[in-house]
């Protein structure tokens, strides 16, 4: 069980939610600002004047005054009108991640809801009850409504949810998990659905990933220059340093590290013809160093929408008030910029596969990285699937925070477009891991090429890791599965493991 303080929880406890799926709760010691706030809005609801969510009907529709004895249908209206979500159901991991993010902002005590609402969503989550989760219909503001309208379907019985690995019915997972339906109270179930949790889930899931193939191409950056018989003359701290990137400086000396001890590298320290490297060995740390700086703005942006309030209106100690924090736009540019930094890691990688396979460019390896060339295509085709990744990422990248279109009547009138920016960012993740994968796999064979020199300690260590998982390539053979399994071991941190890589984020 991780308990969690809403405003003060870390990416790393984060990714341990996503990760391990254990069971949450929040501290106590956000409950009494959680009940204070709820006393303010049950005042406001039992009071004559209007207050938006509290009496009011929503969007477009706050001009229109609820009776006291109608509040509880109200919320419960609000949810099963807004369950409009359609496509793939969100994956549960995913969802459980939406789900604690909830938790976090309505923990602070600005939302008004009763600490029922509270031990519902923990209940949930500590009894595997997983509410299934269209993931598509958010524009990213007002809040993630539709998705956060069926995760909060299933606290009041409707709605389905997985358990134990089905799909059934709202009523019947809470029934078999012994958890009671909730009844809404004043403002809570706007409370529930407005907020960017769904968006902000999605993003911290691409940085999670983003973050272990920015550590796995530092690994098989360092493998594919040693395979092309590469120079660490642009390694140079001074290079670097003279530059001041931080992400520049960090790579630059981690990929100095990693290839500590080369035997390929000192071999070809004098008499060596060429003059410079091309820019995909070259430029590594400026390239990749620079998509590090990105992913460590990105993670800032969102280690601070996690624990930040975004529903409405907002419950103060002087007040209820109206504002915007639900816009995702800050969720929206962080996906962008993690799209951009995948995008630009794959493209450098790619351009580092195809210099392999080219026997002009790869010094002296034979052509795609066959023996017998011509009775064999050897890794041909290997390359080609990398640059239709990239080029797939490439478009994939393309900014979604950029776009926007009115809703609700026009009350709703610029919107972030987080939710499926963010989305996009698992898509982008598998096809660099793709990329990356096969580097893994031609960069391996490359070295093992270069016998009896032999590569770094660390590096070798490596090349040990991808032979347990994939033999090398003496002659053409069924591939995918080989290029699955080189990507997996890029997913699960295996190859950044095997060289014992210290690169935090």
């Amino acid at each position: 069980m991780l308990i969690l303080s809403p405003g003060a929880t870390t990416l790393e406890q984060l990714e341990t939610v996503y990760r391990q799926g254990v069971g949450v709760r929040l501290s106590d010691d956000c409950r009494a600002p959680v009940e204070a706030a709820q006393a303010i809005v049950a005042r406001a609801a039992a009071g004559g004047v209007a207050v938006y969510g509290v009496n009011t009907g929503f969007g477009k529709l706050a001009s229109v005054k609820i009776a006291p004895g109608d509040t509880a249908r109200l919320q419960r209206n609000l949810i099963l009108s807004h369950c409009c979500g359609v496509g793939e159901a969100l994956d549960v991991a995913t969802t459980r991640l939406m789900m604690v993010l909830k938790l976090l902002s309505l923990g602070r005590g600005a939302s008004g809801v009763r600490w029922t609402v509270i031990a519902a969503i923990e209940a949930l989550l500590a009894r595997g009850v997983t509410p299934v989760v269209p993931s598509q219909g958010s524009v990213g503001a007002s809040g993630d409504l539709a998705p956060l309208a069926h995760m909060t379907a299933v606290l009041i019985g409707e709605g389905e949810a997985w358990l134990e690995g089905q799909r059934i019915s709202g009523a019947q997972a809470l029934e078999r998990a012994g958890i009671a339906p909730i009844v809404l109270g004043p403002k809570e179930g706007l409370a529930l659905i407005n907020g960017t949790q769904f968006s902000t889930a999605l993003a911290l899931v691409g940085l999670f990933d983003a973050w272990r193939l920015a550590r796995a191409a530092l690994v098989t950056g360092c493998l594919s220059t040693d395979a092309i018989m590469g120079s660490t003359a642009p390694l140079q701290p001074a290079i670097h340093s003279l530059r001041g990137h931080r992400g520049q400086i960090e790579v630059a000396a981690t990929m100095r590290a990693l290839m500590d001890g080369s035997v390929i590298r000192d071999s070809h320290r004098e008499g060596d013809t060429r003059v410079q490297d091309p820019y995909c060995i070259r430029c590594q740390p400026q390239v990749l160093g620079a998509a590090v700086d990105l992913l460590r703005f990105a993670a800032t942006t969102l280690e601070t929408e996690a624990n930040a309030v975004t529903d409405n209106p907002l419950v103060t100690a002087e007040g209820i008030y109206s504002g915007g924090n639900f816009h995702a736009e800050p969720v929206a540019f962080a996906a962008d910029i993690i799209a951009l930094a995948l995008a630009e890691i794959g493209a450098i990688a790619q351009r580092r596969v195809a210099l392999m396979v080219d026997p002009t460019l790869s010094h002296d390896l034979p052509p795609f990285l066959t023996p017998a060339p011509g009775l064999n295509s050897g890794y041909m085709i290997a390359e080609v699937t990398t640059a239709a990744l990239m080029s797939e990422n490439k478009h994939l990248a393309t900014p979604c925070s950029t776009d926007s279109t009115p809703t609700s009547a026009n009350q709703e009138d610029h919107v972030s477009m987080a939710a499926h920016g963010a989305r996009r960012l698992q898509r982008m993740v598998a096809n660099l891991a793709g990329i990356l994968g096969v580097e893994a796999l031609c960069a391996a064979q490359g070295i093992e090429y270069r016998a009896p020199l032999t590569t770094a300690p660390r590096l070798d260590s490596v090349v040990g890791a991808i032979r347990s998982q994939v033999p090398p390539l003496a002659e053409d053979r069924y591939l995918a599965p080989e290029i699955e399994r080189a990507a997996q071991m890029v997913r699960q941190d295996a190859l950044a493991d095997a060289a014992e890589l210290a690169f935090a984020l």
